[in-house]
């Protein structure tokens, strides 16, 4: 039954001896909607215990400032800060905030119970965001967690409001969430606005408000100010006998084992799985389009002859096979990307037709039931936008892929929009978990008994990581580098664990899996006191074409070495070098 008149003041004020779980698809306006909660809560002098898992707390502090937070009174508000240490880095001491672990639900209860203890009153506002990262690493036990601790908070007179992004898990896994909270309050977006729907709720009827709002901003892709365009003029403009011996050293630093690259992606896609391939087609898209801007850099005796070579209208089937094998030809092979040919009797006007063998990308995944690639697609697409004199938006699709069970993967490229492109990047959490299930296998498979991971016939093992990270992108993205990695890390300690290795060797075997994968080639591994990578290919594209870093940069691999060293024993890994801010290596201490 709808209610009219009703506004989000009347839902953001959660009733005392309550439990209201906020669900919603990634990007919704949940942690919004939760920081209005916070804010009406402090309003009305209610203390706040809010336990952040995406965030540290001055991050969370400062998205509150900007809806109006003011200098609270002492101890109005406090924080459970399971974040850092769940990635890796360093949990400042704070008066406000008590530090616990996403992959330890008891201790954010216990961190919880401390803070409620010390601010000594009922009435007290949790405020969960989210639930998400611990589900992701405990599964169905955050059910429990939900019913033996946050319900049992609200029912001592005080008030929850917990988070729970859709799509993320299991269907059942959110619908048993949903039968333990006393209110549910779901959020979806539309094009122009958001719709709230109070699907239950202990003061409200069943309702739902639709909330005009701006067009959704998109992160800025690739702020020019970070390029290093001093370094990247000059590496254009080397000699052939310059670039072969760059070349080779490149291959050295750059080359790791494909296997690699797929665990990071597939890993850190777990915890936005409709927008963070979305935001990976619009970045590959947006690094082909600085092609452009590269050949500005050209010493101006290549330029003509480079453009002879080059067309300026893409239309037509025959300047498009030109282009791909004047611009691409074999340098795609030579990376490691893939083996590529353009089909001439299926493309036509302004419709080009790409088959792929042995795509790093989806070499592997075979019916995993869905489509794979989504790096070359669009940076080939980006590029013919940035070439063509016209610079027509072009797109690009999977039509084919080894992931649907097909014996390879064909891509159709267009110039304007492809009404089915969103929904094709788009992955259901069953895709992401026959992907993950496919990739521990394998790990497992070598770590435990020294099988070899992923050979292609052709191209052999090896990737050339030459291109940027998305945790250039945004803070969301690194947050997924970082959560993914420790996701990855935690699962491969049990592994071990539950295989009867003991903690040393699985120390020992992990190093050499780093090694083998050629992290840090050549051979650049080293544990003692500390771990040393020499050049960790994750920072390097950071080190080479950017201005120095302001924080370490190994986001991922700080992020699997935390989850994996707190499995095993216990212990805690943060970045105190990194090549992206000018140390000589990176470096990881274990304490």
């Amino acid at each position: 039954m709808e209610r009219r008149g009703l506004s989000l003041t009347d839902i953001q004020e959660v009733p005392k001896n309550s439990a209201i779980l906020l669900a919603g698809p990634p990007g919704a306006g949940k942690s919004t909607f939760c920081h209005q909660v916070v804010l009406n809560g402090l309003a009305m002098d209610r203390p706040v215990i809010f336990v952040t898992t995406e965030h540290g707390p001055s991050e969370v502090i400062g998205l509150l400032r900007e809806k109006g937070l003011g200098e609270p009174t002492p101890g109005a508000l406090n924080f459970v800060d399971a974040f850092t240490e769940t990635v890796g880095l360093t949990c400042t001491p704070r008066s406000d905030a008590l530090c616990a672990n996403c992959v330890d639900l008891n201790s954010i209860s216990i961190a919880t119970t401390r803070l409620q203890e010390r601010i000594a009153r009922k009435g007290i506002l949790l405020a969960f965001d989210s639930l998400t990262s611990p589900y992701l690493f405990s599964g169905a036990e955050v059910i429990k967690f939900i019913r033996l601790f946050l319900s049992k908070f609200a029912a001592e007179g005080n008030s929850v409001v917990a988070l729970m992004d859709e799509g993320c898990g299991k269907e059942e896994d959110l619908g048993a969430m949903m039968s333990v909270a006393a209110g549910i309050i779901k959020i979806e977006i539309r094009e122009n606005s958001r719709v709230v729907s109070v699907v239950k709720h202990p003061k409200v009827e069943p309702t739902r408000i639709e909330v005009p709002t701006d067009k959704m901003s998109e992160e800025k892709l690739y702020d020019a100010s970070i390029w290093d365009r001093e370094m990247i003029s000059r590496f254009m403009h080397l000699s052939e006998v310059e670039k072969s011996k760059l070349k080779k050293e490149t291959s050295e630093l750059f080359g790791v084992n494909l296997f690699w690259p797929n665990f990071i992606r597939w890993n850190s896609i777990t915890w936005d799985p409709k927008r963070f391939p979305l935001m990976a087609y619009e970045v590959w898209k947006k690094w082909g389009l600085l092609t452009r801007e590269m050949i500005a850099l050209l010493p101006w005796y290549v330029k003509p002859l480079l453009g002879l070579s080059i067309p300026r209208d893409l239309s037509k089937t025959k300047d498009m096979k030109k282009l791909l094998k004047s611009f691409f030809g074999k340098g795609i092979e030579t990376r490691g990307d893939c083996i590529m040919e353009y089909l001439d009797d299926a493309s036509r006007t302004d419709e080009h037709y790409i088959r792929v063998y042995e795509n790093h990308e989806c070499w592997g995944f075979e019916n995993v039931g869905t489509p794979l690639a989504s790096h070359l697609p669009p940076m080939i697409a980006g590029t013919c936008k940035g070439l063509e004199k016209e610079e027509r938006d072009w797109n690009a699709i999977e039509t084919k892929c080894i992931g649907l069970g097909d014996p390879y993967c064909e891509w159709k490229m267009v110039p304007g929009e492809i009404p089915e492109l969103r929904d094709s990047l788009k992955k259901d959490f069953s895709a992401i978990r026959r992907v993950h299930e496919r990739l521990m296998h394998h790990l497992m498979g070598f770590m435990l008994y020294g099988k070899p991971l992923w050979e292609r016939p052709r191209l052999g093992s090896v990737f050339l990581m030459t291109a940027p990270s998305l945790a250039m992108v945004g803070e969301r993205y690194r947050m997924a580098l970082r959560m993914g990695g420790a996701k990855a890390g935690k699962e491969v300690g049990e592994h071990l664990m539950q295989a009867g290795i003991g903690e040393d060797e699985a120390v020992q075997r992990v190093m050499h899996l780093l090694e083998y994968i050629r992290v840090g080639m050549p051979r650049k591994v080293t544990m003692d006191e500390t771990i040393r990578i020499k050049e960790n290919p994750e920072s390097l594209f950071t080190k080479y074409y950017t201005t120095k870093w302001a924080e370490p940069s190994c986001y991922f691999t700080t992020g699997f070495l935390n989850g994996f060293f707190f499995a095993v024993k216990n212990q805690h890994v943060r970045e105190i070098r990194c090549i992206a801010m000018g140390d000589p290596y990176c470096e990881w201490e274990i304490v």
